[in-house]
């Protein structure tokens, strides 16, 4: 084909981009043909044509204690030193909130190391700590860290940050147990905690940003960043649209650049910061993101369960898959079937994938029936 064809043909397709999806070549010599152009469409909104790069399903994925019924959950991790995958699950609360069952009512271990293999409980601890949990990371030593995203009534317990040995023993904790605000040493509704390489801490704190205006007093959109020993050091962002602002920070991930990615929830978005909060790029074709992983190569895979009729119309959830150094969807991971969201679907909240490939999903409210157990597990291809 011509360079005269090449461009008219890049041109028809990005016109109906939202139909259809496209990549747009650089320049004439990028695209040598229409062949080479037509193996980089897929529809970014609806997964349509985008390969899916797992082979099964296994819904209900993970051994629950006798007696024990599954809930919520938002947070899943992989464990750098062993490759087993780390969890929780709310104490049996399907809803966010919990209503009138959560980790204090219930106060059942909720936190959860399954080998990835088997899916048999290797590690169970956390009970009596949290209120509902809500982000979690594993470190390079293997401490995990998980976030309290709710206060209880007594305003004793909740919206705080918890480290623990991969045994279990409680090491620190963060913010003041039961009182939200937004002064050093506070969280309101902390979503999701990262440990980077050299230890600083990094706490995605706001989750009732991303709802319409008035917002609740007091709620922040924001991220906070400690020294290794939990020492306040600095933080940015609040409720806003703009670069480096916040409609619910919702989870945190870092590249091999060393650079913090943040789901932009609210604001359908990935926005990328170095680790003192200065603001780099951003991407806009995952969905409304309620988790992430990066793997050691870059590849970014981002888990839409919030695109709803009502919000993000229409958009599919699933999970969307791509090369952090570019804003284009290469991959999709299609959702549950879900009769309330009849061309949407829905999916997890949490996500992580393994070194084989396997990715896993952490079910989340409007997923958790529709996926029959808090985890679901997709095989790689072989």
């Amino acid at each position: 084909m011509s360079s005269s064809g090449v461009v008219k043909f890049a041109l028809v397709a990005c016109a109906a981009f939202l139909l259809t999806g496209c990549a747009q070549p650089e320049s004439p010599d990028v695209a040598a043909d229409a062949t080479a152009m037509e193996t980089s469409v897929g529809n970014p909104i609806t997964g349509e044509g985008l390969p899916n790069p797992t082979t099964s399903v296994i819904r209900n994925w993970g051994t629950l204690p006798e007696g024990r019924e599954w809930g919520s959950t938002a947070g899943i991790d992989i464990d750098p030193t062993d490759g087993h995958v780390w969890a929780y699950e709310r104490c049996g609360a399907g809803a966010l909130g919990g209503g009138p069952v959560n980790c204090e009512t219930n106060p059942v271990d909720p936190i959860f190391k399954f080998d990835r293999n088997t899916g048999e409980v290797l590690a169970n601890f956390g009970a009596g700590i949290f209120v509902t949990p809500h982000g979690i990371d594993v470190d390079s030593d293997g401490n995990v860290w998980v976030t309290d995203f709710a206060g209880n009534e007594a305003g004793t317990k909740g919206h705080q940050v918890h480290e623990f040995s991969p045994s279990g023993e409680l090491l620190m904790s963060l913010g003041m147990a039961g009182q939200p605000g937004s002064d050093p040493g506070q969280f309101n509704q902390p979503n999701d905690v990262i440990v980077a390489p050299d230890g600083s801490i990094f706490v995605a704190d706001g989750h009732s940003g991303q709802n319409d205006p008035p917002h609740p007093e007091g709620a922040t959109g924001r991220i906070i960043k400690f020294a290794a020993d939990g020492t306040y050091l600095e933080e940015w962002g609040q409720i806003g649209t703009l670069h480096g602002e916040f409609r619910t920070p919702h989870a945190l991930e870092f590249d091999s650049q060393g650079r913090l990615w943040v789901a932009d929830r609210g604001n359908h978005r990935l926005e990328i910061f170095d680790q003192e909060g200065n603001y780099l790029d951003s991407r806009y074709m995952y969905g409304r993101i309620s988790g992430m992983f990066i793997t050691a190569d870059d590849t970014l895979y981002a888990i839409d369960s919030e695109s709803s009729p009502a919000r993000h119309f229409p958009w599919k959830n699933g999970v969307r898959i791509g090369r952090g150094d570019e804003d284009r969807i290469t991959g999709f991971i299609p959702p549950h079937d879900a009769e309330n969201r009849p061309y949407q679907g829905a999916a997890g909240e949490g996500i992580a994938v393994d070194g084989d490939g396997n990715v896993y999903a952490a079910e989340g409210p409007n997923s958790l029936r529709f996926a029959g157990g808090a985890f679901t597990k997709y095989v790689a291809a072989r």
